[in-house]
């Protein structure tokens, strides 16, 4: 995907050679952007952030301690032996009175006021080009519901928008407009569209390379308080509106099914991977085999635990709390009930199918 990577590296370069010190640019979500070595000290969280090309959770929580996300200016932050950490000088990239990434620099004792306002020319280009890539970044992700249509022209048209390498994955979660705004903060290689319509409410629909697919998905879905679902990865960005179907069908489940919650992958979903497919009315004449059962929420959690044990007696008893002897008379009842024969296999599979239609219900 498009970024001013070159601008930002040249600039980097030309940072660390004034003031004769290490440099790390950042975005705000901690993502590596470019880094320049000017002298021989370099500590283990900043080896660590270069290898990873992003700093992890407990480093960005600990240096987010230090109050980086909400300062107007340099942020000093003292060395630590323990935990090999550095004294460096934290400088928050602001561009309008918004953050948009961190330039670190290993303090050696040199860094001053004055070195600092040497290079607030250089500081100010930087964060006016991640401002830049962020505006940029938001006009692309509106180019996703053209990627993930089902007109085959529109998702052509889209592509040819778009920079985007392969495999993706895209990633489903409930919209909420007052979370909107934070989309930007994602990390770049992520196109997002807010309110992109599925199934008749909108959605935040984020097209993200594969390897980051998981974390974005619980990073979402903690923003948005709501579940998330995650497709099935796509070599070719051509194929992404199959993993965005694939997304959607899993939040749908997610939703529903408390163990496949809060994030749940299409890859994992197994059975319900077909009953989401079903429209709303095939799952309610699906769900009508066993609504006899409705009524009497502990007969129905005995059947279904019953045949989610593949119908082994022992197993399934162990598992509901209750003696072989109780779960033989209320798989007797229930099959008077219904009308049904659990130890007809294909009777069973219906039964058990009815079931799992149920809860998508």
């Amino acid at each position: 995907m498009h970024n001013n990577g070159g601008v930002l590296q040249e600039t980097i370069d030309e940072i660390a050679a004034r003031l004769g010190a290490s440099a790390t640019l950042e975005d705000r979500s901690f993502q590596l952007l470019a880094y320049a070595a000017q002298s021989g000290h370099i500590d283990t969280i900043r080896q660590e952030s270069i290898l990873r090309r992003r700093a992890t959770p407990e480093v960005r929580a600990y240096f987010e301690g230090y109050g980086i996300a909400a300062a107007k200016g340099p942020v000093r932050i003292p060395a630590d032996a323990e935990l090999g950490v550095l004294a460096r000088v934290c400088v928050p990239l602001r561009y309008h009175d918004v953050t948009y990434g961190y330039l670190w620099l290993l303090d050696d004792g040199t860094l001053g006021a004055d070195a600092l306002a040497s290079v607030s020319d250089l500081v100010s280009r930087v964060a006016a080009v991640l401002a830049q890539d962020a505006r940029r970044r938001q006009d692309l992700g509106r180019n996703l519901r053209e990627l993930f249509s089902s007109d085959a022209e529109e998702r052509s048209w889209a592509l040819s928008q778009l920079d985007v390498a392969g495999p993706v994955t895209a990633i489903a979660v409930r919209s909420s407009p007052v979370r909107v705004a934070a989309l930007w903060t994602l990390p770049r290689g992520v196109l997002a569209d807010p309110g992109l319509p599925a199934q008749g409410e909108p959605l935040v629909a984020l097209l993200a390379p594969s390897g980051q697919a998981l974390e974005l998905a619980g990073r979402i879905r903690d923003m948005y308080g709501t579940a998330a679902g995650v497709g099935d990865a796509r070599a070719e960005p051509a194929q992404a509106w199959r993993s965005w179907r694939e997304a959607v069908q899993a939040l749908r489940v997610a939703g529903r099914v408390s163990r496949f919650a809060p994030v749940a992958t299409w890859s994992d979903l197994g059975v319900y991977r077909v009953l989401a497919r079903l429209s709303h009315a095939d799952l309610r004449e699906l769900a009508g085999e066993t609504a006899v059962l409705t009524e009497d929420p502990e007969l129905t959690r005995t059947v279904e635990g019953y045949l989610d044990h593949a119908g082994h007696v022992q197993e399934a008893a162990a598992a509901l709390g209750v003696h072989r002897q109780t779960l033989y008379y209320r798989l007797g009842k229930a099959e008077r009930l219904m009308g049904r024969d659990l130890s007809d296999g294909e009777q069973r599979l219906l039964v058990h199918l009815s079931l799992k239609a149920a809860r998508l219900l």
